[in-house]
């Protein structure tokens, strides 16, 4: 028998982003927006870096697994906004939330440990270049990116299960506009102290070490910086690295809060408007602070323009 405070249906209500109302139609055309360019942006980086062979080095090798994973969170997340939006339906099936989780949780812990592996690039680039080509060879990128995604989709296996296993209690309604995990477990019947236990160490590994050695990596490579003699290589330097540490920042600290902050000082308002930042704002900055700023990039995509047939006419 099911309890009365279960509800005997296996859908989920998502509360969403959007109302009815006038106003929500500007942020929904908004939002629409950014997913078409997010997805264009970071697609022309993949064939960008696929197709110039300038391009083929560690540094844009990781580029390219990170613009890949741009693409799958917004397209796991917002379709679907949009489609409840359009439809005026707000329900998601229990495999659709199961696949959003799990889909979700892969593309946190593996963007959580491939930016460190980024960072790690640019500080072995700028702080031991003669040692570069050892030190950051094809094997060691390629490796660094197949465990990123290995761990981050093992990771994920053992979180998912885990949430999914717990009975929810009727109506189901999460006050999110995606299945994200503390959503989820606002609307469990059972303790689940045991397994928050659990999201916090996950917390330590994929948000705290993660994010501290990134930190660790741009201190040293301001370090190096401010022992070259060229005023403009400083400046360019000093631009490049700050720009990356406001992405990392908007990346990493939405997503501590949410998993780690107490209880008591978030609300599910607060944990809609955080996610923003990791699952919208931040995969469509990567492809313009990681790389359409860079001269060999933008040189990429003359050549490309310059192959195209309205071009040559």
């Amino acid at each position: 028998m099911i309890p009365e405070n279960q509800t005997s249906s296996t859908d989920f209500i998502l509360l969403g982003l959007f109302s009815s109302s006038h106003t929500s139609l500007v942020f929904f055309s908004s939002l629409f927006i950014i997913f078409i360019l997010t997805v264009t942006e970071n697609a022309l980086l993949i064939l960008l870096i696929r197709r110039d062979s300038r391009l083929h080095s560690p540094m844009y090798f990781l580029l390219s697994h990170l613009s890949f994973m741009n693409i799958l969170h917004v397209s796991n997340i917002v379709p679907k906004v949009i489609t409840n939006f359009l439809s005026g339906t707000r329900t998601i099936s229990f495999a659709g939330c199961g696949f959003q989780v799990f889909l979700y949780v892969t593309l946190l812990g593996g963007e959580c440990l491939l930016l460190p592996a980024m960072s790690y690039d640019r500080y072995v680039a700028i702080c031991h270049p003669l040692r570069y080509a050892m030190l950051m060879s094809d094997s060691v990128s390629m490796l660094l990116a197949a465990g990123s995604w290995l761990v981050g989709t093992l990771h994920s296996i053992v979180l998912t299960a885990c949430v999914l296993h717990f009975p929810f209690c009727e109506p189901r309604v999460i006050d999110h506009y995606f299945c994200e995990i503390p959503a989820l477990l606002r609307v469990s019947c059972v303790d689940t102290s045991h397994y928050e236990q659990g999201v916090d160490v996950s917390g330590i590994i994929f948000l705290l070490i993660p994010f501290s050695m990134i930190s660790v990596s741009y201190v040293k490579i301001f370090h190096t910086v401010l022992q070259t003699r060229s005023s403009e290589a400083r400046r360019k330097s000093f631009s490049t690295c700050s720009f990356h540490m406001v992405v990392v920042v908007m990346y990493y600290g939405p997503y501590i809060f949410t998993y780690m902050g107490p209880k008591s000082y978030r609300t599910p308002g607060q944990d809609k408007f955080l996610a923003m930042f990791y699952t919208i704002l931040t995969p469509s900055l990567n492809p313009v602070i990681y790389s359409f700023r860079n001269k060999d990039v933008l040189k990429a995509m003359k050549n490309m323009l310059k192959c195209l047939p309205l071009a040559k006419k």
